[in-house]
Formats: C-alpha cells, sequence, structure tokens
C-alpha cells in the first residue's frame, strides 16, 4: 500500500507544481504561447476554470488559483486519509 501513497504523493506534487508553474507563466504572456505553455494551458486550465467562474478577482489579482491549490491540498489528505483507513 506504500507504493499507492507514494504515487498519489508524486501526482499531486507535480500538478501543483504545474498549477504553479502556469500562474508564474501568466506574468509573461509570450511564455504561454510555447509548447510548454500550451500544455500547461491543456492540463491545468480545466481546473482553475471552475474557480475563476466563482471567485471574483481582487483588482488586479485573481485569487482563484490559490483557492484551487488549497482545494487540491485538502483533496489530497482527505484521500489520503481514507486510504490510511482503508489499509
Amino acid at each position: 500500500m506504500d507504493y499507492v501513497f507514494t504515487i498519489l504523493d508524486y501526482a499531486f506534487g507535480v500538478y501543483q507544481f504545474m498549477i504553479i508553474a502556469y500562474i508564474l507563466m501568466s506574468w509573461v504572456p509570450q511564455m504561454r504561447e510555447t509548447g510548454i505553455g500550451q500544455l500547461l494551458e491543456r492540463l491545468v486550465e480545466p481546473y482553475l476554470a471552475p474557480f475563476r467562474r466563482f471567485i471574483p478577482t481582487l483588482g488586479f489579482i485573481d485569487i482563484s488559483p490559490i483557492v484551487a491549490l488549497l482545494a487540491l491540498r485538502f483533496a489530497y489528505f482527505g484521500l489520503i486519509s481514507i486510504l490510511d483507513k482503508l489499509a
């Protein structure tokens, strides 16, 4: 069962890194036009879109990615605790 925890930890960590990289790429619009930027957009934007729909921006600051990262962490810890109880 340890390998399941390791795989989940790795997968959630990689996805969090992808979200952070995508957020940082928004500061330099030309970076989103690259192949990596377009790949990250296809992988990350479907997850961020519902948060952007419901969370308004604060001036020029979009806080929805922060909320999305927190939701991802809560989902991760919830899944880990469920799997831990099953093991």
